[in-house]
């Protein structure tokens, strides 16, 4: 498969170098608007090969019509946050350019399976799908695999346990009203709540909400990138090995939850075909009422947009 990233910032730099790493395609096009950057970039990973042992075609472009055929296309193109933005502040910014370059997917990678990773994400994924035309299940957003990790890793290091052994769900928009859901959060099949208590949890739980913002306070002029780099590669080999992996992501919903009409956050089945299913598990009334005043959020965003 060929797959195409565009922006050739920290965030589509990181991807697209796993992606290549791991060689899940065999040729990895780097897009970007700014002369020079991905083709600089494109060859600096590409002479990484022979050390990291990987025989993926890395190509850096100025043009959109190199993104002809791929199969899947991460868009991270757009501003990133600085300290005392929200990810709301980047809405009318990035919707323009996200628009653009859904546009180019759909004229030159018209099979393409978009995923998208710039801010505010819902929304952003609602902008692609807009712009493409394609079917809901080739478009998905990012947010849930990243805001999941980092509250297995919270969870990790409050434990003292290793993070493959805490498996967990984070609903909901990608931003303050995030869903993390205790209440499904186990530690090898323990349930974490027998192992923290309810004041641990809740801290842990708002650590992950505010987890993009913290990372954004330290480095005072960018936004997180490897770990957001790391949750897409992780969506992208599920599509391209079928792996069918169950993973919370922003999907389309069409009543799910009793949300329609919106991108928001959660468990999927992906594979090849992209969302190949909304997984709906039970909530109680208190997280659904979470739930609910997440989508709205994302829902009074997409309103302020031309669409």
């Amino acid at each position: 498969m060929k797959i195409g990233v565009v922006g050739a910032g920290n965030v589509g730099a990181t991807t697209a170098q796993l992606i290549s790493q791991q060689e899940l395609a065999r040729e990895v096009v780097l897009l970007d608007v700014a002369e020079g950057i991905p083709q600089g970039k494109g060859l600096d990973m590409a002479e990484s090969s022979p050390i990291e042992r990987f025989d993926t075609q890395i190509t850096g472009t100025n043009d959109p019509n190199d993104l002809s055929n791929c199969g899947i296309v991460v868009i991270t193109a757009g501003i990133a946050r600085k300290p005392g933005m929200s990810r709301d502040d980047l809405l009318a910014t990035n919707a323009d350019v996200v628009g653009t370059v859904s546009e180019h997917v759909a004229r030159v990678a018209p099979n393409a399976i978009v995923i998208t990773v710039t801010n505010p994400l819902d929304v952003m994924t609602y902008v692609s799908l807009k712009k493409t035309g394609f079917q809901p299940e080739r478009v998905v957003g990012m947010a849930g695999v990243l805001d999941t990790a980092r509250y297995r890793y919270f969870l990790a290091q409050e434990l003292d346990v290793s993070v493959e052994d805490i498996t967990a769900f984070v609903l909901g928009g990608h931003g303050d009203s995030m869903v993390p859901l205790p209440r499904y959060t186990t530690v090898a099949g323990i349930p974490v709540t027998e192992l923290l208590d309810q004041p641990t949890v809740d801290r842990i739980v708002q650590r992950t909400r505010d987890g993009g913002a913290e990372i954004v306070g330290h480095l005072k002029t960018g936004s997180a990138y490897y770990a957001p780099a790391s949750a897409v590669t992780e969506m992208v080999k599920s599509i391209v090995r079928d792996k069918k992996r169950i993973l919370p992501c922003a999907a389309y919903l069409t009543g799910q939850y009793g949300i329609s009409d919106l991108f928001v956050g959660v468990p999927v089945k992906l594979g090849a075909q992209g969302v190949e299913g909304i997984i709906e598990i039970g909530l109680t009334p208190n997280e659904s009422t979470a739930l609910l005043a997440s989508a709205s959020e994302v829902q009074e965003a997409v309103a302020t947009l031309d669409l």
